[in-house]
């Protein structure tokens, strides 16, 4: 899949009205929602869990961006990215149980 370049247009008036449209990409809504809805969730994990327990798993976001991002988009998957997967999880291991 090739991807197109955006440019922004020249004018205050049609860069806002790009911007306008941008927000309103399917795609970009549904990562303002997405990011939402993970944030209700955050506030109810903090309301059930010891912030020490629970923000140690906020690493794993890197680790799945890799996951989806192999899976789904076609990303290379190299041994350095696996070591690292492997030693954020480690990590989230020991921070969460020492």
């Amino acid at each position: 899949m090739q991807s197109q370049a955006l440019e922004l247009p020249q004018s205050f008036q049609e860069k806002f009205l790009f911007l306008i449209r941008l927000l309103f990409d399917p795609f970009v809504f549904s990562g303002f929602l997405s990011a939402f809805i993970a944030s209700l969730f955050w506030m109810a994990a903090m309301t059930k869990f010891e912030i020490t327990k629970a923000y140690p798993f906020m690493s794993l976001a890197p680790a799945m961006v890799f996951i989806m991002g192999v899976l789904f988009l076609g990303e290379t998957f190299t041994m350095g990215k696996v070591v690292g997967l492997i030693l954020i999880i480690i990590g989230i291991f020991v921070t969460v149980k020492f």
